[in-house]
């Protein structure tokens, strides 16, 4: 087994912390870091010839979940989205327009809001236009991936979807239990579920993943067991299991939560610790922080070859590849720089219809952040880390260069989530669960303040 569930352990080490989708973390973006970053980094990267990963924002859903934190826009006019295409192809026209040579997208992720949203004409359509603008990967080695509301589709919809080339699906479930749903305002009965997969097993994707969240509304232990069993029986490739995070201050929706009835603090360590024992009591390999895989997926295989990696999308085998991010707020990681676009409707669209590129802030990276971000992903991707690995790369003495961090860590080690070995790290399978706690003692921004307001980092478990 893999990881071990110590929910002592657990409570004495939750505390907010980054997800470490990025280093530095987005709360480091500056507006002194945009356009002109961006355009330098693509650039150089150039020279490379190397692959590129597209992600595209499509912010509209047609009511509100009350428990997300996503940028998105709610409505039900479908006028809206065709408006939003309408900028979005001129932004894919811009960025196709930086890259040279044979730069192919062999990883594309709709991602949002709700993708399905917009109509299968439409998304063919956004399709088509990539193509005219981007090499897309059309081989067997391509990844390209789409989230899905299932109330928003039938099965026809997903075997379009599959016809476009799409190859792996993404569903957002949350929990089966009517009660809770309806605490959240999202009814999705257990059967629309089920169809969705069915159908994307007929359709023949590679590849389907189930979101669940954890620390809900009207949660228990009895409801979420009985979650946890409805899914493991539906037997998706993967599964993430996210932490509820209540910041109602930062996100409007989340005042319609009645906070009387989130599960306690001793509650919500519970339902984790019961994500982690029934599904890899089912045998889902847990990966790190909220995912599990089936042992034949793709990301463990990564995992166990060294190559996996995590980027805005999560956890990734596309290791060394530039992303690019498409649509209202999304992120782009491109050499040395990380770039945001403009978070509204009218700040995305302004720029654009100037011929300009949508973004807003960003920040370069230095030599110590290269450093710093390898390290991290290490532990995060690979649960070891190779202080020789990090010192032939970059041409330092580990020990030396983290000097500080190795003295921090020893609390950890006292307590059995890491061990320091002769030639590296290595986290424990209690450690597993708190891999951002230990990665966090490498980020050296975390004392520093902060240039776009306050940190808004998730409990780390």
């Amino acid at each position: 087994m893999n990881v071990q569930f110590d929910a002592a352990l657990v409570a004495r080490y939750d505390r907010p912390g980054p997800r470490y989708t990025s280093y530095p973390t987005a709360v480091r973006f500056s507006p002194v870091v945009a356009e002109a970053a961006y355009t330098a980094a693509v650039a150089a990267t150039n020279a490379t010839a190397g692959p590129v990963s597209v992600y595209v924002h499509v912010p509209f859903c047609a009511s509100p979940c009350f428990y997300c934190g996503c940028t998105r826009i709610i409505t039900r006019n479908t006028a809206a989205a065709a408006n939003y295409l309408t900028y979005l192809n001129e932004e894919i026209r811009l960025r196709g327009a930086q890259l040279e040579g044979a730069r192919v997208v062999d990883q594309l992720h709709f991602g949002g809001g709700s993708p399905t949203f917009l109509t299968p004409t439409q998304l063919a359509a956004t399709l088509t236009h990539l193509g005219q603008h981007f090499r897309l990967n059309t081989g067997a080695g391509r990844e390209f991936a789409i989230e899905v509301d299932p109330r928003t589709v039938v099965a026809a919809d997903i075997q379009s979807l599959a016809d476009m080339g799409f190859n792996r699906i993404s569903l957002g479930v949350q929990d089966i239990d009517p009660v809770v749903q309806a605490a959240v305002n999202r009814v999705q009965p257990l059967e629309q579920v089920r169809t969705v997969i069915d159908a994307a097993r007929q359709a023949r994707f590679e590849s389907v993943s189930v979101d669940l969240i954890y620390g809900l509304p009207c949660q228990t232990e009895s409801t979420f067991t009985r979650t946890l069993a409805a899914v493991a029986e539906l037997r998706p490739d993967r599964v993430a299991v996210y932490g509820y995070a209540h910041l109602p201050q930062l996100f409007k929706a989340q005042k319609h939560i009645d906070a009387r009835a989130l599960p306690t603090a001793a509650t919500r360590l519970r339902l984790l610790g019961l994500a982690v024992e029934r599904l890899t009591a089912e045998g889902y390999v847990y990966l790190g922080l909220d995912h599990f895989a089936l042992p034949t997926d793709e990301l463990v295989r990564a995992q166990r070859e060294g190559t996996l990696v995590r980027n805005f999308q999560g956890y990734s085998t596309q290791g060394g590849t530039d992303l690019l991010g498409l649509g209202m707020s999304a992120i782009s990681q491109v050499g040395d720089a990380y770039v945001q676009n403009l978070k509204t409707l009218e700040g995305y669209y302004a720029p654009l219809a100037e011929g300009r590129l949508p973004i807003e802030r960003g920040v370069q990276l230095t030599q110590d952040d290269f450093i710093r971000r390898h390290v991290i992903q290490r532990l995060m991707c690979d649960t070891v880390m190779s202080f020789t690995e990090v010192e032939a790369r970059f041409g330092l003495d580990f020990t030396d260069y983290f000097a500080g961090e190795l003295v921090a860590l020893e609390p950890m080690i006292h307590d059995g989530l890491v061990v320091r070995e002769p030639q590296g790290l290595r986290l424990t399978p209690v450690g597993r669960p708190l891999m951002r706690n230990v990665a966090m003692v490498f980020d050296a921004y975390l004392q520093a303040p902060v240039l776009a307001g306050p940190a808004r980092h998730s409990q780390t478990v």
